[in-house]
């Protein structure tokens, strides 16, 4: 009875005409039906995956974790109770804004949002159309992707995660900041996909250090890759191979000023999986631009 996956994300951003010229034009998700003055985008099936809100953070607002069920969904609630959280139960209005059968409401302990839901809508019989000709993207079980999240206590957001909504280590990465200083970044897994949840043990500017999207081919990557270009949308690393997840990716500034990693060809988690660590975030590539 833990997660299924990731399944939506909410934004505060301070321009949506930037998100949405940034998200259709040059990431090629497809805008969404969405209440007056904000966005809605979809990656699938879904009838959507990511909002962007009116606000000045800048920032994740909310993050939606699905679970297969109505049981499923009572034991995460009695987890959540044992484990001392705060607990809000969606009225009608929220129920219908986010678009799912059930939701309930608490927070992380660095204060993000966390909606526990599960029967999200969906509009097969309106098919995604990339308006940038995207093949398709991998979502399904896997859910829409990664979140990575700076945790200025460590300690009490790995409980909660890992402890209280069910997600298991997958791998660390050493990343040796300085001669004198490291971090030890923590990834997550709560279905096939390799990490739904990075946490990086540091305070940041911005909860977010980024979210990811992974596309269906590597001729998608590509051709994105090109559309930052030409947008002239600022990339901060560039084409590379990580050593954990082995995804082909490259990563750009979103209006907002955190990140989203593009990528394709991520391997998954199997039964018998190994906790390793690494001393490299990549086998190659992803050179830090400035």
């Amino acid at each position: 009875m833990t997660i299924a996956s990731l399944g939506y994300i909410g934004f505060k951003a301070s321009s949506l005409e930037a998100w949405s010229d940034f998200v259709t034009e040059t990431l090629g998700l497809m805008a969404a039906p969405a209440p007056e003055g904000t966005l809605r985008f979809r990656v699938d099936a879904q009838a959507w995956r990511i909002a962007v809100e009116p606000g000045e953070e800048d920032d994740i607002a909310y993050a939606g974790f699905e679970v297969a069920g109505p049981a499923e969904f009572a034991a995460m609630g009695e987890r959540l109770a044992g484990a001392g959280m705060a607990i809000g139960n969606a009225d009608p209005d929220l129920l219908k804004l986010r678009g799912v059968a059930d939701l309930l409401t608490c927070h992380d302990p660095e204060g993000l949002q966390v909606e526990i839901y599960y029967g999200a809508t969906e509009r097969r019989e309106d098919p995604f159309v990339s308006p940038a000709a995207v093949s398709g993207f991998v979502t399904g079980d896997q859910g829409i992707g990664h979140i990575v999240l700076s945790a200025k206590d460590i300690a009490a957001t790995r409980r909660f995660y890992s402890e209280v909504l069910g997600f298991q280590l997958s791998d660390i990465i050493r990343m040796q900041v300085s001669p004198e200083f490291g971090l030890d970044l923590e990834f997550y897994h709560c279905n096939p996909r390799h990490h739904t949840l990075a946490l990086v043990p540091a305070p940041a500017p911005k909860r977010l250090h980024h979210f990811m999207l992974q596309a269906a081919s590597l001729d998608d990557v590509g051709f994105a890759l090109d559309r930052v270009f030409a947008a002239k949308v600022p990339l901060t690393n560039t084409l590379g191979k990580h050593t954990n997840d082995h995804m082909v990716s490259f990563y750009a500034r979103t209006p907002s000023g955190f990140e989203v990693e593009y990528g394709w060809g991520a391997r998954e988690i199997q039964e018998g999986w190994r906790v390793v660590r690494h001393d490299k975030t990549s086998i190659w590539g992803h050179h830090r631009q400035h």
